[in-house]
């Protein structure tokens, strides 16, 4: 009786959390959908991605900050990135206030400017923000969805409280789907949230917990630091420090010496990005990443503007070579949370259980739906 009663009310919270939250979920859910392959999409619809491989060597970052530089002279250049040998190179612009994001696609062997995209327009893009803020402003958006992602994942856990059955006969209709013939769309759609609810737990989990350390802050250092984080999350660029003798001795052409060593130190890197410094005292950045599709393996390498001397990090984007069980954790977030860690498979697995994911909220409403309208009918008038 006492279980009965806690189940009732576990059931009461299950259904205001899923009403007040439903739509929002559903929308983060169908977002994410849409944008599972949206590289793949961009790649085969693109062609100003790709150009001819030739034998000569790659124009160096010097000469292609100048050329994007033509084509966006009022922008602040974020940095020059080298592809593979038949992919375009990518000079992004990107600032925070005032916002904007835009890429030139430039031939690294000839210099050709390809085309210049604005990373803020298009399906994608459009998509993206209603992922990460429900198309609203950003302050307010970002708390709204990752809230909503927090109940969610209480949903989850109360969710699984209620599907655990009773007895050995119930739990046969927990597994899997057993309808008879005539069986009414009301059951049937019980069971559709039920089953379905069940299947998607574990990866429902995953998914609540990946956003959720982008969503809050305080969620983002407590999981890092219950992993077994001992890093800063908060990015902090080395300063370069000048001096008269530094001064006097300015190394020329820094960019190109750096992007030169990261050849020779990443033979094999599937990309190979430089950041030119921004401010006098900003470090010229680069990193390199091993691994096409993901993120997680990338090398990021921080040098000294005007002696080239390598300079060392105490947060979480440093050297891969350091990293431990928790840092690598926290990078692959983004791997994890799109499917990416495991290639295409997993992108695939991630898209049909995000399209699971946004049918709970609507089997769960008509369930709710189909009660209250069973208790209005059979109420008797006076």
């Amino acid at each position: 009786m006492k279980n009965n009663n806690w189940k009732k009310r576990i059931g009461k919270i299950h259904l205001w959390l899923g009403l007040s939250s439903g739509i929002i979920v559903f929308i983060i859910a169908i977002t994410g959908c849409l944008y599972a392959f949206q590289e793949e999409i961009q790649n085969s619809t693109e062609e100003y991605r790709f150009v001819k491989e030739q034998e000569d060597a790659f124009l160096p970052p010097s000469k292609l900050a100048l050329i994007a530089k033509k084509e966006l002279p009022d922008k602040l250049l974020h940095a020059i990135k080298y592809n593979e040998k038949n992919n375009a190179a990518g000079a992004e612009f990107f600032h925070y206030e005032p916002t904007y994001y835009y890429t030139v696609f430039i031939n690294p062997y000839t210099g050709q400017v390809l085309k210049t995209v604005n990373n803020e327009e298009g399906f994608f893009p459009f998509i993206l923000d209603g992922h990460f803020y429900l198309w609203l402003p950003h302050e307010i958006g970002q708390t709204v969805v990752a809230s909503a992602t927090l109940v969610f994942l209480l949903l989850l856990v109360s969710g699984l409280i209620l599907w655990y059955p009773k007895n050995k006969n119930a739990a046969k209709q927990r597994f899997w789907f057993k309808w008879k013939k005539g069986t009414k769309w009301k059951r049937k759609n019980y069971d559709l949230h039920n089953i379905t609810g069940f299947y998607v737990l574990i990866i429902g989990i995953i998914f609540a917990i990946t956003g959720l350390v982008w969503g809050f802050q305080w969620f983002a250092y407590s999981y890092y630091k219950v992993s077994g984080g001992e890093k800063s999350l908060l990015y902090q660029e080395p300063l370069s420090k000048i001096n008269t003798k530094t001064a006097a001795n300015t190394v020329a052409n820094p960019l190109d010496k750096i992007w030169h060593q990261m050849q020779k130190e990443y033979p094999q890197a599937e990309s190979i990005e430089i950041h030119p410094p921004e401010k006098a005292a900003s470090p010229i950045a680069a990193n390199a990443n091993s691994d096409k599709g993901t993120y997680w393996k990338i090398d990021y390498r921080y040098f000294n503007q005007y002696s080239l001397k390598e300079m060392n990090v105490s947060h979480l984007w440093g050297r891969q070579k350091e990293a431990k069980i928790a840092d690598n954790l926290m990078k692959m977030n983004y791997d994890i949370h799109t499917g990416a860690i495991l290639g295409l498979p997993g992108k695939i697995f991630a898209f049909l259980f995000s399209l699971l994911i946004a049918s709970l909220p609507i089997s769960g409403f008509y369930i709710w739906w189909g009660r209250n309208k069973k208790k209005k009918n059979t109420t008797i008038p006076v």
